[in-house]
Order: structure tokens, then C-alpha cells, then sequence
């Protein structure tokens, strides 16, 4: 893996192809319910559910920056429409005319987050516990809702968005005497696997229930006949960083999201 893809910014051709499949598989791992596309930037959302991935313009073509104020326009116009408020979520794809756009416009940037890829090989998937995984996915969201304190509100939502998934997926949960302390989604797409809505319960968390857990949603992509996996984390989520880096996950790029106005607060 090239170390010039570590950052925001891919210059070469092989790293900005990775990065083409990485966001196809991510928006494959977890699908907005509308998809409209303004050339090529693909504009996300789903009415049932908050999360910023779900709900943001991503511009897939650094060469794509035409009209830029007239197509904002008509992605707010867009959010508008679904009571959401206009969000861009920029990767390397994204053109840096648009960034200096929203320099210049006092958007703010916010929740960098690492885009992280490791071969299976490479990682010790043997040690921890054995978990099947889940076939019941009101089950699974009503763990995750749990283990994240969401209200349930929240779960027709998720569930329409865990039902929209097309890949093959394992759903994953471990539990104590008080109910679910972790979860973890793990979608298998060729051969690649994302991992997704990793959490552990406040009260578990540095017991050893992430990593438990996330070698377990391995496991069985290694089965299924995955060879990378990749998974999206927050820069400022240090322990998550720290963990993933351990088992032998690396930064490809990051991506952030901008905004003019009041920040969301989901992801």
C-alpha cells in the first residue's frame, strides 16, 4: 500500500482507483434509500435515518466542478425537501475547487474520518471468542440501539437501512448478564468486507470486547472468501484508531464533511 495514499489527498492513478472501489463498496455497505446523481456528484438520503453518510453530496470526480454554486442550490433545495440540512462529505474524488468554494464561503470542515484497509492474512483472526452470526435483524438493531443508548424511535429506520443492504452480511452481537455489550456489521462484497457499527456498552468498553468482536465479523469474511477488509473511523476516535492499527489496519485516505450552518449530530 502506497504511503502517499495515507492522507486527504491521492495524486496517483492506482490510489485514486482504490479509493473509487472503496467508496462504491461503502455506499453498497450501507445504501441511502435516494440516490440522485448531478453529474458526478451523488447525492444521498434517506428520510428514516440521521446518519451524515446516509444524508450528503458526494462529488466522485476531481475534475467535476462546473457550476458549482447553482449545483449546491439545487442539492439544498433537495435536503430541503427531506427536512435535512445540506452536508458534503469530500474524499479525494472531490475537486479542490470545491473545497477553496467553501473556504472562501465559511463552510465549516468536521469529523475527519480515516478510511482504513487490512489484508485478512496479515491479521491473528484464530484468538477470541466464536460468535455466530445473527439472522434476526430487528434482533440485532434493537443490541444496537441498546448498546449505543439510542431510543427505539430509531429502529425502523436502521432496520430499513439493514434491509436495503444487498451483499452478503453478518450481524454480530455478544452479550453479558445485562444484555448486549457489543456489536458489529460485517457486509462481504467480492472480495472485499466492510466493517460497520462496531460499538461496545460504556460500561464494557477496554475490556476486550472490540476487538473480540470485530475478530470475529473477520472470521467469518475469511470464510465467506474475503481477502481485505476495510472500515471508516473517526480521526479523534484515538482508542478505535489505536485498535484497528494494532490488528494491522491502515489509512488509504480520509474524508470529511462540510457544512454551512449548524452541525449535525449523527454520523
Amino acid at each position: 500500500m502506497s504511503r502517499s495514499m495515507a492522507t486527504t489527498g491521492v495524486e496517483d492513478v492506482a490510489g485514486l482507483a482504490l479509493v473509487r472501489r472503496l467508496e462504491a463498496v461503502g455506499f453498497r455497505a450501507w445504501p441511502a434509500a435516494s440516490v440522485h446523481y448531478d453529474g458526478s456528484w451523488a447525492v444521498r438520503l434517506t428520510a428514516g435515518h440521521p446518519s451524515k453518510r446516509l444524508n450528503s453530496v458526494n462529488p466522485l470526480d476531481p475534475a467535476d466542478h462546473r457550476d458549482i454554486g447553482s449545483r449546491i442550490d439545487r442539492a439544498a433545495k433537495r435536503f430541503g425537501a427531506y427536512g435535512r440540512p445540506l452536508v458534503f462529505r469530500l474524499s479525494p474524488l472531490a475537486p479542490l475547487q470545491l473545497s477553496a468554494h467553501f473556504d472562501a464561503h465559511g463552510w465549516r470542515r468536521f469529523d475527519e474520518t480515516k478510511v482504513m484497509v487490512a489484508q485478512l492474512q496479515d491479521i491473528d483472526l484464530d484468538s477470541g471468542i466464536d460468535q455466530i452470526p445473527l439472522r434476526d435483524i430487528g434482533r440485532y438493531v434493537d443490541a444496537s440501539l441498546r448498546i449505543r443508548g439510542e431510543g427505539t424511535e430509531r429502529k425502523a429506520g436502521l432496520s430499513e437501512v439493514m434491509e436495503s443492504i444487498r451483499p452478503p452480511s453478518g450481524m454480530f452481537v455478544i452479550e453479558d448478564k445485562d444484555g448486549p455489550v457489543a456489536s458489529a456489521l460485517c457486509v462481504h462484497d467480492n472480495d472485499l468486507a466492510g466493517l460497520l457499527d462496531v460499538a461496545v456498552r460504556p460500561d464494557q468498553q477496554g475490556k476486550g470486547y472490540a476487538r473480540s468482536i470485530v475478530r470475529a465479523s473477520l472470521r467469518w469474511a475469511a470464510s465467506q472468501g474475503a481477502q481485505r477488509a476495510w472500515l471508516q473511523v473517526t480521526s479523534s476516535n484515538k482508542p478505535a484508531v489505536g485498535l484497528y492499527s494494532r490488528l494491522g489496519f491502515e489509512t488509504v485516505y480520509t474524508y470529511a464533511y462540510r457544512q454551512k450552518g449548524e452541525r449535525p449530530d449523527h454520523d
